[in-house]
C-alpha cells in the first residue's frame, strides 16, 4: 500500500506522500476518537470532522506544536485539502465512502497555527517517590 499511495501522491503532484501515509495512520485515531475501533464493515466509517479530528489529535501527538508546519510543508493548508487527499484516494479505490459523504465535510477550515500552538501540552513524565526512586 506505501508504493501505491506514494505512486499516486506523485502523480497527482499538489501533496507530498508524507501527507497520504499521514492520513492513513491518523485513521487510527479518529476511529478511536469516535469510539467505533471495534466495529465492523459500514459501521467503521468516519466522517469528515471525524477524520480531522483524528487527524488534530495524531498530528499533536507526532509533531507538537509544529503540526501546522509540518502539514503545510506536505503542501496541506487548509482542512479542504485533506478532504481532496480523501476523495482522491476514494476514486482510486483506496478508500470507500458512503453515499453521504462530500468534499464539504472537511470544511471546518481551522486556523492550523491557532490550533495546535494553544492544543499543546507537553507531556511530563511523573517522578516516582519512595525508596528506591531517582534523586
Amino acid at each position: 500500500m506505501n508504493e501505491a499511495l506514494r505512486k499516486l501522491a506523485l502523480s497527482d503532484g499538489r501533496y507530498s506522500p508524507e501527507a497520504f501515509r499521514f492520513l492513513y495512520e491518523s485513521l487510527e485515531y479518529a476511529l478511536r476518537l469516535a469510539g467505533r475501533e471495534h466495529a465492523e464493515g459500514t459501521d467503521r466509517h468516519v466522517s469528515g470532522r471525524e477524520v480531522l479530528a483524528g487527524m488534530k489529535a495524531c498530528a499533536l501527538q507526532q509533531f507538537g506544536p509544529l503540526s501546522a508546519h509540518v502539514w503545510r510543508s506536505w503542501g496541506v493548508r487548509e482542512s479542504l485539502d485533506w478532504g481532496r487527499i480523501v476523495f482522491l484516494l476514494v476514486e482510486h479505490g483506496m478508500l470507500k465512502r458512503q453515499d453521504g459523504d462530500k468534499l464539504e465535510d472537511f470544511s471546518e477550515n481551522f486556523d492550523f497555527d491557532a490550533t495546535f500552538e494553544q492544543a499543546y501540552r507537553p507531556q511530563v513524565p511523573k517522578l516516582e517517590s519512595g525508596p528506591g526512586a531517582a534523586p
